[in-house]
């Protein structure tokens, strides 16, 4: 393998165009892992079909297997320190915690982690990815995170138990570097299943916070910012037909808005109330995952999902920030959606009793399409985070 280094600072992530985006599924984990079929895998001999890498490590045949198998090696074959080979140094992660710059904190963040959880495993669900070696590889990773706690972390000493949970991470990687991403980690899920009470964590954690924590105004807008277009695709590159692009803007916006955005985009107008949405844009046994293991099947289950969170997050104003597609079948699509919010704590939940806290939400949800429905979604956000914002606001108070 052929090691690339060197030149590798100062890079700005672009937008994405519509014609970035994947017209078939050739390239995809579902064919990598040969998923469902005889011989599925999590990482094959053949690495997949060869796509055009310049500047890559030349062992890599293509996006989906360089994702797959970098994070193989750094989680679970015990070479955290390939990290420097593949993040440059200067690059930029935005995490629940902030902004962490740079692949050398990456590296200790990781031994942090693999030293609290030896047996890791990071088992790749779903790799959305858009783009090119010019403009830089956009990639959407899913994965199930598992492992036993026989090591001290941030939240304690070891518990001895197992964790399960959904991890997403949006990528932007040219010449063998992710120079850019946002990574939300379930993190209140994996705090319940150590033993620990989430909103109680929040409480220590907000009292002695780690680096970058709270974020700035301006990492805030740089987090939201980043990849964003100047504007959507459905308005700069309108179709004829059936637009991802349109119809996920569109959706986002009823759902946790209102109507008011539909117009502006040219698609829907006025469909009614959110829940009215859910009913026309989602599959009758749409099956979906949220943060904190919520999460169930059916549109019923689903406007009752999202309507907790409207009633306990008000005065939305949500904005879709990135989103990218990837032909999969006859007649489907899989979407990558990266969104931000500001709103008030103004209700009762799983937050506690409301607090009039302003806080900031941003999240990754990964859409399956059927049929121009939502078939499957997954959905994460900055739940723990935003534990942490509200029991500063309390604590400020």
């Amino acid at each position: 393998m052929t090691r690339v280094t060197g030149g590798r600072e100062g890079r700005t992530a672009r937008a994405l165009e519509r014609a970035h985006m994947p017209s078939d599924d050739a390239i995809s984990l579902a064919r990598y892992t040969r998923r469902g079929a005889p011989g599925e895998t999590r990482i094959p001999d053949d690495f997949g079909p060869s796509q055009s890498l310049r500047g890559f490590e030349d062992d890599y045949r293509n996006i989906v297997d360089y994702i797959v198998r970098i994070t193989h090696r750094i989680w679970e074959a015990d070479d955290v320190e390939y990290i420097g080979d593949c993040y440059a140094p200067d690059s930029r992660v935005f995490d629940d915690y902030g902004l962490q710059i740079g692949s050398a904190k990456i590296i200790a963040d990781t031994h942090h982690t693999t030293s609290a959880f030896s047996d890791i495993e990071l088992v790749a669900e779903e790799v959305i990815w858009a783009g090119d070696d010019e403009i830089g590889f956009h990639t959407s990773h899913r994965v199930r995170i598992r492992g036993t706690n026989d090591g001290p972390s941030r939240y304690g000493p070891a518990t001895g138990r197992r964790i399960e949970f959904v991890c997403m991470a949006n990528c932007v990687a040219r010449d063998n570097d992710i120079f850019l991403e946002h990574v939300t980690y379930n993190t209140a899920a994996m705090l319940t299943q150590l033993g620990h009470d989430p909103v109680d964590m929040a409480r220590t954690l907000a009292a002695a916070p780690p680096p970058g924590w709270p974020r700035s105004s301006a990492v805030w807008e740089e987090l939201r910012a980043s990849v964003r277009p100047a504007r959507p695709l459905s308005l700069a590159e309108p179709v004829d037909g059936f637009d991802p692009d349109a119809f996920v803007r569109t959706l986002f916006d009823l759902i946790w808005s209102g109507d008011a955005g539909a117009a502006e985009i040219g698609v829907g107008g006025d469909r009614g109330s959110p829940d009215d949405a859910v009913a026309e844009c989602y599959a009758a046994d749409v099956a979906f995952e949220g943060p904190g293991g919520r999460g169930g099947t059916g549109i019923v289950e689903y406007a009752g999902f999202v309507g907790t969170l409207r009633s306990t997050f008000v005065e939305r104003r949500l904005a879709v920030d990135e989103v990218y597609w990837m032909a999969s079948g006859e007649s489907g699509h899989l979407v990558a959606v990266r969104w931000s919010m500001e709103a008030t704590h103004g209700g009762a939940g799983d937050f506690g009793e409301p607090s009039g806290a302003p806080v900031q939400i941003w999240g990754i949800t990964q859409l399956e399409l059927r049929d121009e429905r939502v078939a499957r979604e997954w959905m994460l956000f900055n739940e723990f985070d935003v534990m942490m914002q509200i029991a500063r606001a309390r604590h400020d108070e």
